[in-house]
Parts: C-alpha cells; structure tokens; sequence
C-alpha cells in the first residue's frame, strides 16, 4: 500500500493505519469462508490510475465472530463495486467500494464489514450499520407526493 493510503466507502474514510488495523480486529478471514466472487474489471476511462470492479460476495459463518459462535450461516451480500487507484509506482493508494443493489442479498442490503455484523445478529449501534430506513420527513414528503398525483389525475378524469 502506498504511504498515502486512504479507504474510502459510503460511510467511511479510514487512512492506512487505521485500515489495516481495522482489518486485523474484524478477523473476517477467521469467522468466514468468504467467496467474493469478482468480476468485471474496468479501467476508468476518465481516471486511468483507477480499476473498477464488481463483487457478489457469498459467506459462511465458521468461526466466533463479534460474541457470536460460528452458525454455519450463509451470508450473501449485495452487489457492491469497487475501485483501487495506483500512485506512479505501482502501490495503491486508494480502496473504495459501494453497495450497488440493497434489495440483492440477505444482509439487510449493508455490504462490507457492516454486513458480517448485521448477518451474525449483531449490527453496528449507529444508523448506517444497519439496513436503509426513510426518515420520517421523507416518509411524509413521499406520502404528500403520492396524494398529489391522485388530486391531479382526478382532476384529469
């Protein structure tokens, strides 16, 4: 990794010291037989240090994971994608990724680390660790919006 390392994803940006050591607490590696089925690489076209790439990442719960004895459970997370940007030697100095399909998978549509924890029953204890809920004024905007639409088409008919 380069010196200037930095993940990135939806809710998190972490510089290399930090992402290693997260990596390390996760122990992911031990707690699941992880197949994370990689496909469709791509390089950017506008940014040509950077590769995209898919995943459909499919688990099996193996070992202790976060208090949780291993349950043989299968974990199937959503579509997510991905990119690594390389610096002028060759290391790389950025990892994103992001949840391409919430719907897809059995992890509450959370991909990453979030996923394992929400797949074992333990989901991380703020809102983005768990799955997408509407807030309550989007909830009423939405609802306002549909109530318009039938006053409008009956205005129509």
């Amino acid at each position: 990794l380069s010196p200037d390392f930095i993940f990135r994803a939806q809710f998190v940006e972490v510089e290399k010291e930090g992402y290693i050591n997260a990596l390390k607490s996760f122990n992911l590696q031990d707690s699941f037989d992880i197949q994370p089925n990689f496909f469709g690489f791509s390089v950017d076209p506008m940014q040509t240090n950077r590769v995209w790439f898919f995943s459909r990442s499919v688990a099996s719960h193996t070992g202790a994971f976060a208090g949780v004895e291993a349950t043989g459970k299968v974990l199937t997370l959503p579509p997510q994608t991905f990119h690594l940007d390389f610096d002028e030697d060759g290391l790389i100095k950025e990892v994103g990724f992001y949840t391409v399909d919430r719907a897809q998978g059995n992890t509450g549509g959370l991909g990453g680390a979030f996923a394992y924890f929400y797949g074992v029953g333990k989901p991380l204890p703020f809102p983005e660790g768990k799955p997408y809920k509407a807030s309550f004024k989007y909830r009423m905007i939405q609802k306002i919006g549909n109530i318009m639409q039938k006053i409008q088409k009956k205005k129509k008919d």
